[in-house]
């Protein structure tokens, strides 16, 4: 059964900046989506892209709250780069992202990253959601800066 996507009724989709290391390129790409079919539309509009269609990888993770049954639906889709979904979507999780869809792409250089690829794909979702006004100002404003040091706390 073929599943025809009505093309033209697809949100609009925001392209973010690029992050190059070491000959692999990192993309974002942004969607508002209030449906699982508004979902599969920006993916399939996004792969009608061929640069988007040739690339190595299309991470995608998604959140939407549907407010009349109060459920949330979340899913995400690591093509290939193992967790890298799951790690985007939980990252949607603690900013509390809600009715979007990311989709990070990755055009494969010829050198491993090991896990950098984790920390850019990650930072390619946030740089775009904080882009786009989709991060809550409180979690917009806290520092980036990780855990303090012991000796930072004693004075």
């Amino acid at each position: 059964m073929v599943y025809h996507l009505q093309l033209d009724k697809c949100p609009a989709i925001h392209h973010g900046d690029t992050i190059t290391d070491r000959k692999s390129v990192f993309q974002p790409h942004l969607a508002q989506v209030t449906s699982v079919d508004e979902v599969k539309m920006v993916r399939a509009y996004l792969v009608t892209n061929r640069k988007i269609a040739s690339a190595t990888h299309n991470i995608v993770a998604y959140r939407i709250f549907d407010e009349s049954r109060g459920v949330w639906m979340q899913d995400c889709d690591d093509d290939g780069e193992t967790a890298a979904g799951s790690r985007m979507l939980h990252l949607m999780e603690i900013l509390e992202i809600k009715n979007v869809i990311v989709v990070v792409t990755r055009w494969y250089g010829g050198v491993h990253l090991g896990p950098d690829r984790f920390k850019h794909i990650n930072n390619c979702a946030r740089s775009i959601l904080v882009a786009c006004g989709m991060v809550p100002e409180k979690e917009n404003s806290k520092s980036k800066g990780g855990k303090k040091s012991k000796s930072s706390k004693k004075k």
